[in-house]
């Protein structure tokens, strides 16, 4: 199983989504908690690319986007890919 690491806030809806996609699935994934942190989150940042918002998702190593982009994978049937890997 691939390793999941998402970047969230407690209260960020599209954060509470991604997480639940990837429960669904049956995923286990690390999360870092980026609120009042803004050390974590300039990593963050500096990770993916410059995007600032929350999530942010990272498939082994790999920046996949923010929710509507896991969201996106899964619609398209690539996700499940990504997580055998």
């Amino acid at each position: 199983m691939a390793k999941v690491e998402i970047y969230t806030t407690p209260t960020c809806p599209y954060c509470i989504a991604a997480k639940a996609l990837l429960r669904k699935k049956g995923v286990s994934y690390e999360e870092t908690d980026v609120s009042g942190d803004p050390a974590g989150r300039a990593a963050m940042t500096q990770r993916a690319g410059g995007r600032r918002t929350v999530p942010q998702i990272f498939i082994d190593g790999r920046h996949v986007g923010g929710s509507d982009d896991l969201h996106a994978l899964e619609h398209r049937g690539q996700l499940d890919g990504l997580l055998q890997a």
